[in-house]
């Protein structure tokens, strides 16, 4: 299986910047675990988006869209799940 390349777009890396340092670090290291497995247990697709999904690191969501043709992974969203949705 071929390796997917990441991408984050601008306001997901201001609001993962705005994130506690220990919490960066966690968030940081499941993002990279999705260059192997864009869609690992645990992820679920939204419903409403054509190809937008989301992973649980505690209380944080990370909201990303898998580019399966090109194997690019582009993260729309990092933030608390309170407010990560609106």
């Amino acid at each position: 299986m071929a390796s997917y390349r990441i991408d984050v777009s601008a306001s997901a890396e201001r609001q993962l910047k705005k994130l506690p340092r220990s919490d960066q670090i966690r968030v940081v290291r499941t993002i990279r675990t999705l260059i192997e497995d864009p869609t690992p247990p645990g992820s679920r697709k939204l419903t409403g988006y054509d190809d937008v999904w989301r992973v649980r690191i505690g209380v944080y969501r990370v909201l990303y869209s898998i580019d399966r043709g090109r194997l690019v992974i582009l993260v729309l969203k990092v933030g608390h799940r309170k407010d990560v949705y609106r």
